[in-house]
């Protein structure tokens, strides 16, 4: 882990960091989220179109955070994608849902599990956390094989547990524990 002029640093090898976004990431976050691929596969927090207004939004609420949990995916120095927890409350406390996103020109590269090994280490190590867990939606079996090849196990499906796109569908449950 290592400081960096804005904040925090994870890196995760080949010249791959998980960092805390900065303005100059606007036109590029804006790129590569702008695709309805990827906005098919994620929370409808996640707005498609995406525009740089909501890259520069998502950038200003990414500087608020204390601890800090949400990066962008850096690779060799261009921001190409997004890696977050949200960390449980009350008798979850000890736990956090992890959520993410790459680039589609980067897909394949082991550039998510990479990231995803690396933010469970500092949910870990840093935040003292006990599990961190995700929910794929069952039509993205590349996000569970991804999370698989993180150590993540898959504990359950969840029957009808989301809407996307007006359809109904199953999300899958996996965890990694300390």
């Amino acid at each position: 882990m290592t400081g960096y002029s804005d904040g925090l640093v994870l890196e995760c090898g080949d010249a791959i960091c998980l960092r805390p976004a900065r303005g100059g990431d606007a036109p590029s976050i804006a790129r590569h989220a702008n695709n309805r691929k990827i906005w098919m596969n994620l929370r409808d927090g996640l707005p498609h179109p995406y525009t740089i207004d909501a890259a520069r939004a998502w950038i200003d609420g990414q500087a608020q955070q204390n601890p800090r949990v949400g990066f962008v995916i850096d690779v060799g120095g261009e921001a190409i994608g997004g890696i977050g927890l949200t960390l449980g409350t009350d008798i979850e406390r000890c736990s956090a849902e992890v959520g993410y996103w790459l680039a589609e020109d980067f897909w394949g590269r082991g550039i998510t599990t990479a990231a995803l090994q690396r933010i469970c280490r500092y949910a870990f190590d840093d935040l003292g956390l006990l599990r961190v867990f995700a929910t794929p939606i069952v039509w993205n079996p590349a996000s569970c094989r991804v999370l698989e090849k993180a150590g993540f196990e898959r504990e359950g499906i969840m029957r009808n547990a989301c809407i996307k796109d007006d359809k109904v569908t199953d999300m899958a449950l996996y965890a990694r524990v300390q």
